[in-house]
């Protein structure tokens, strides 16, 4: 057995902000996919996917979720494994491909793409990811999964407002670019949302939060959406400002000055991936051949040209 391909995706605006309530604007990324698959032979890393697996299943259990449990039990004593190129702790959705793939092979009363996806859909498609995918992460939103197994942009207006949605028509290849950067060490979410979380229980950073960080976030959205590059980029250095000037425990150290000297010859604007520590770091460019240039000794993968 081959399961359909789930992909990975890229939250290009609201990592952080959409917990207190800020637009967001999710992309699916086809570069990187997983699929369910039942091997003809057992190796180490199809062992390790199905312990997993089997893990995630008795999570499950536990949970009210509507999913053929029984079935997917039997598969897992056939050696079920989630066969997946999406690097994991990177910040584009490893775990929500999983959970996203798990819910289209299992669920009763499946809500699928071809319907007329109403905004209670999606919510309630939405809860019942954020119910799964907490199994991997601690809290979960439930949008990762939801962007890999829809694979259409989705607009995050608030945490009961989301919806699909078109983004402007890439050029095959553009000056300008949204590429991601390897920092080349893993990250984790749950420890990095805890100090968010710490955090926000000063005045100050709460305060930059509500009246900058989230002002930036919803004006890159809708300046993307638009297609207002000038307005894009110009937002987009000042939350990225915002994220060194505030979240420098989720930047790793040795990017710190790289990150600076992007906002300060504006050649490029980095911006977390996911919640960050590590695994990738998003950029925007209005000149990729420059921003390659200045970055050569990174590894750079070009998401969406402008």
């Amino acid at each position: 057995m081959n399961g359909p391909l789930f992909y990975s995706k890229i939250l290009l605006f609201g990592e952080y902000g959409i917990i207190e309530d800020s637009k967001g604007l999710s992309i699916p990324y086809n570069f990187y996919k997983g699929a369910l698959k039942i091997p003809k032979n057992i190796n180490a890393s199809s062992k390790s996917s199905n312990k997993i697996l089997i893990d995630f299943s008795e999570y499950l259990n536990s949970k009210k979720i509507k999913l053929d449990l029984h079935k997917f039990g039997s598969d897992l004593d056939k050696g079920l494994y989630f066969d997946s190129s999406i690097p994991k702790g990177y910040g584009i959705g490893s775990s929500g491909a999983l959970v996203a793939a798990i819910y289209d092979k299992y669920a009763f009363e499946k809500i699928t793409v071809l319907e007329n996806l109403t905004r209670e859909k999606l919510l309630r498609l939405k809860n019942i990811f954020s119910i799964m995918e907490s199994f991997f992460h601690g809290k979960s939103s439930g949008l990762d999964p939801l962007n890999s197994y829809l694979s259409i942009p989705i607009l995050i207006n608030s945490q009961k407002d989301i919806k699909v949605t078109g983004i402007p028509s890439q050029k095959t290849i553009g000056n300008g670019a949204v590429f991601l950067m390897d920092s080349g060490k893993t990250g984790s979410t749950a420890p990095m949302i805890n100090i968010f979380m710490e955090k926000m229980k000063k005045d100050g950073f709460r305060k930059i939060i509500n009246e900058k960080f989230i002002k930036h976030t919803n004006l890159c959205v809708d300046n993307f959406l638009k297609g207002d590059l000038n307005s894009l980029f110009n937002n987009t250095k000042k939350l990225s400002k915002i994220v060194l000037d505030n979240f420098k425990p989720m930047i790793p150290q040795e990017f710190h000055s790289i990150w600076k000297r992007g906002i300060d010859n504006n050649s490029y604007f980095l911006k977390l991936c996911g919640s960050g520590g590590g695994g990738y770091i998003l950029g925007f460019t209005e000149n990729f051949e420059e921003a390659k240039r200045q970055l050569k000794h990174h590894k750079l993968e070009v998401v969406y040209y402008f």
